[in-house]
């Protein structure tokens, strides 16, 4: 089957990837600042974290050597 927007999308890929490498390449992350609603994720995610914890607690990793 041929698909002409997933060629298309294959060739700016692969453009992308292949001129990523030159010299003169973008250096800062292609990443847009951060949004109003990063605030809230994070908070949702801590808040998981946090029950995940208390439901099943992570193990305790010691650093002293077993005898």
């Amino acid at each position: 089957m041929f698909d002409p927007t997933a060629m298309i999308m294959a060739d700016k890929a692969t453009k992308h990837h292949v001129l990523s490498a030159r010299p003169e390449a973008r250096t800062t992350p292609e990443r847009p600042p951060r949004q109003r609603g990063d605030s809230m994720r994070q908070l949702a995610a801590t808040t998981l974290r946090r029950l995940a914890d208390r439901v099943e607690p992570r193990r305790v990793k010691s650093c002293v050597p077993a005898a």
